[in-house]
């Protein structure tokens, strides 16, 4: 059975390596087979930041907090061998509903973080799956962590950190930057909702209907509601633990941004909100009927909608992100901040490489055209990572100016790379086509190996 499987595992590697596809960071063999990181979607979730819309500059340290929650460096060595940051289970600050690794997860978007996989001191010896929640609204949504152990933002991205993935002990700078960066994140705007949470104008009858069963008292107990815990004016949440009857005391979620927020519930054992309804219905002996069951469905959504909730992704916006994080940099030298000038050179030399990676090779089987394009811009993109290594090399060694001179140099190279880049894009994995065609050929040859 084992030459079986070494044959296999030989067999995948081969079809990747002819379909010109990453072979896993982690290695072979750290992350379980099944392992689905999100990775495949070209739309990003929308991140508005607090700053942005009042006008202003994001500071150094919500720039430096935006780069560490895309930092593998952060975390402990399973993580960075598999080249996992926050930003992998939280997309942009929202949640990961396509992320599933075998043995952590129930269901998609749901994450064991007491397992032995990323830090074997924290094992409880049981699959124990929690939802991935959205971080938009992050500073109206104390206390912390599903259960509401922390008080405090900054003990709670500390356990992430260090209790779940085995991390070093943070920096303060670093954990100060991620609390900074966190509570810059806006809800998505809901024009749906109005002052104090309530329904706006243009609101359909049955959407009203929902709302006033929101508010209606529960038949066995007056001074419960939906609206006692989702509390309109305040979020949608009350910040209090509550038994629902879903297995022990939870927090109460914020309603605000949910369509785009499942599955639902603390272990995510719901995908819609028909079935939560049901819960509280089958719980609380609401004797909801099918169209008041239908009315209140109408409600959350339009108190869970949001505008423009994801944008497509392209080669300019994966610039303006590399260039954005690359900024670190121009604080973090004159500051001689070795460590912050590390992780900025690792994490950005990462971002690089899975850029890299939307360029298939010259001999990629699916994706034919354009040859010569993605081949130019796979060598500019390595170029950038060299001028980039260049830089860590010089910060460590003390040599500031010359970190800085090879900054210099890496910006005016990747100026010139990125018509190189735009070029390549329509035979790059940006395209939607090409990008299904490609994870479609993947899959068939991974259950090819399988079998």
């Amino acid at each position: 059975m084992a030459n079986t499987m070494r044959l296999r595992a030989a067999a995948l590697l081969s079809c990747l390596a002819l379909l010109g596809a990453p072979v896993a960071a982690g290695g072979e063999g750290l992350l379980p087979a099944g392992t689905d990181l999100g990775e495949q979607s070209l739309d990003e979730p929308r991140e508005i930041f607090k700053t942005d819309v009042a006008g202003g500059e994001r500071s150094y340290l919500v720039r430096l907090g935006d780069m560490a929650f895309s930092a593998p460096g952060i975390l402990g060595p399973a993580a960075r061998q598999a080249r996992m940051s926050c930003a992998t289970c939280h997309r942009n600050a929202t949640n990961n509903p396509s992320l599933f690794i075998p043995g952590l997860s129930t269901k998609g978007g749901t994450f064991d973080t007491t397992s032995a996989l990323f830090n074997p001191a924290a094992d409880d010896h049981r699959l124990d799956a929690l939802r991935i929640p959205s971080l938009r609204g992050t500073r109206f949504l104390a206390p912390y962590g599903h259960d509401g152990r922390f008080a405090s933002l900054r003990d709670f991205i500390r356990n992430v950190i260090v209790g779940e993935f085995a991390g070093p002990e943070p920096p303060p700078v670093i954990l100060d930057a991620l609390v900074a960066y966190l509570q810059e994140i806006e809800f998505l705007p809901n024009p749906r909702l109005a002052a104090g949470g309530r329904l706006a104008a243009g609101a359909s009858p049955l959407e009203r209907r929902g709302e006033a069963l929101f508010f209606r008292p529960f038949p066995h107990d007056p001074s419960l509601s939906c609206a006692a815990c989702h509390t309109p004016s305040a979020a949608f949440t009350d910040r209090r633990l509550h038994d629902v009857g879903s297995g022990g005391f939870e927090k109460t979620p914020t309603l605000l941004g949910a369509n785009f927020n499942a599955p639902y519930f603390h272990d995510g054992r719901y995908d819609d909100y028909a079935a939560v309804v049901g819960h509280f219905d089958r719980v609380f002996a609401l004797g909801l009927g099918p169209d008041e069951t239908k009315a209140l469905v109408a409600y959350l959504r339009a108190v869970g909608d949001g505008e423009q909730p994801f944008e497509p992704a392209g080669v300019d916006d994966a610039l303006v992100e590399v260039e954005y994080f690359v900024s670190v940099l121009d604080t973090a030298l004159p500051a001689h901040d070795r460590p912050v000038i590390a992780l900025t050179v690792d994490t950005v030399i990462g971002e690089l490489r899975e850029l890299m990676e939307r360029f298939p090779e010259r001999r990629n089987s699916v994706v034919r055209d354009g040859r010569a394009e993605r081949g130019k811009a796979r060598a500019a993109l390595r170029e950038l990572v060299l001028d980039l290594r260049r830089v860590g090399l010089a910060g460590e060694a003390g040599e500031f100016d010359a970190a800085s001179a090879a900054l210099a140099r890496y910006r005016a190279e990747l100026e010139a790379a990125a018509p190189a880049l735009e070029d390549a894009e329509p035979y790059s994995l940006f395209d939607p086509e090409r990008r299904r065609a490609y994870l479609a050929e993947l899959q068939c040859l991974q259950s090819g190996a399988a079998n």
